[in-house]
């Protein structure tokens, strides 16, 4: 372990004082073997793997970091968008926004640091209702749940013109 790599001025110096170039061997003095240091490095280096290696080897050339960005972002947008429709009906609205940021967060630093902040602010409102008492959280359910049937009931009267508390009176009189 005595040695010392400098990989920036290109010399390295070995535990017999040489730096690993000079005549005979073929190389000019103080270069040292180019292709044993950047094994070196590989071997420190953690490799990324799966989809984020992947993702490093599209980034490599221009086209590829244009196309990149380029699908990432249709596909989280479209992700957001559609979320961000289906949250005030019952289903996984906010699941399917928090997605397309995690989408986005692959390419677009603005998206990693809203969906951070997204995440810090689930965690916080969870354990604060995780502290309160059986009446408040059964008032937290109540009101989610009221509020999901009037989304529901006015969705459905103002698109499609059908009064669902007139429906049900119908089905109950027969």
């Amino acid at each position: 372990m005595g040695e010392c790599v400098a990989i920036s001025d290109g010399v390295k110096d070995t535990p017999d004082g040489t730096d690993g170039g000079g005549p005979g061997d073929g190389r000019p003095a103080g270069t040292g073997d180019a292709e044993a240091m950047k094994a070196e490095a590989a071997e420190r280096s953690p490799i990324r793997s799966g989809l984020h290696g992947r993702l490093d080897a599209i980034r490599a050339t221009r086209t590829g970091r244009l196309t990149l960005k380029i699908v990432i972002g249709t596909i989280g947008g479209v992700l957001v968008a559609a979320g961000l429709v289906m949250v005030p009906f019952p289903g996984p609205g906010w699941a399917v926004v928090f997605a397309g940021l995690a989408v986005l967060a692959l390419e677009f630093h603005w998206a990693h640091k809203l969906l951070e902040f997204g995440k810090r602010t689930l965690s916080a409102w969870v354990a604060w209702l995780s502290r309160q008492n059986l009446a408040v959280k059964g008032l937290v359910v109540l009101t989610a749940a009221a509020t999901a049937g009037a989304i529901v009931y006015f969705g459905l009267r103002l698109s499609f013109g059908l009064d669902l508390l007139v429906e049900a009176q119908k089905l109950l009189i027969r």
